[in-house]
């Protein structure tokens, strides 16, 4: 265990660390979208999806037992990406202690200039988000294997669903962000790749985002109720 502190302790591997945990929340991310846009067949679909999830790995476990451990498996990722990239924060901090006189940020991006924030909006709407559609604790009107009941009921409040926009439109900025960074820090790089790189995660961020964003506006509008 010692070798592993002391690797982890090198930027670089921080970078990994944060790399690799993305690539686990992307693809969360992208699955979760597309189980998402399932509410749009109807509750029979979107209902038989969720409960196909909570059956996976029987009959060795029980019902929702690895659908748990996918959660916290997931939780831990969320932990270690964050905890990277504030000790990261705290590494180039101390490389230059003094601020620039003024600074140019020719080559940043709005992302990466609010990713700290979008970051903080997103572990809130996490936590809410858990506690909202996963737990019911603070659904009004919550029905335990009725996910369509919950996202049409969640969604017909225009102050949640605008709070969900929100969010999810900071993740996309993340995502965009996070992308290009990801493949930069695995070394995917270079003149010919860049364009490629930036388009892709552009085209990722923009699908995810839309796609989420979709279902609060088809219900706030009628078209799913």
């Amino acid at each position: 265990m010692k070798w592993i502190i002391e690797l982890y302790r090198s930027p670089m591997a921080k970078k990994a660390v944060m790399a690799l945990t993305g690539v686990i929340l992307f693809g969360f991310v992208l699955s979760h979208m597309t189980g998402n846009l399932k509410v749009f067949q109807g509750p029979e679909k979107i209902n038989a999806y969720a409960e196909g999830l909570r059956e996976l790995g029987k009959p060795i476990l029980g019902h929702g037992e690895l659908l748990w451990i996918l959660r916290f498996g997931l939780l831990a990722a969320v932990g270690l990406h964050m905890l990277s990239a504030w000790q990261l924060t705290q590494l180039n901090r101390k490389a230059r202690p003094v601020s620039y006189a003024k600074r140019k940020p020719q080559t940043a991006t709005y992302a990466s200039r609010t990713m700290r924030y979008g970051g903080v909006i997103i572990l809130f709407f996490v936590i809410y988000h858990l506690l909202h559609l996963t737990v019911g604790n603070v659904h009004v009107d919550f029905k335990h294997g009725d996910v369509y009941h919950n996202l049409v009921t969640a969604f017909q409040n225009p102050l949640i669903a605008g709070f969900y926009i929100l969010a999810v439109t900071a993740l996309g900025f993340h995502l965009y962000h996070g992308l290009w960074s990801m493949f930069q820090s695995l070394g995917w790089s270079g003149p010919r790749l860049n364009a490629f790189r930036r388009q892709f995660a552009i085209a990722f961020a923009v699908i995810v985002t839309l796609g989420f964003v979709s279902v609060p506006l088809a219900i706030l509008s009628g078209l799913i109720s």
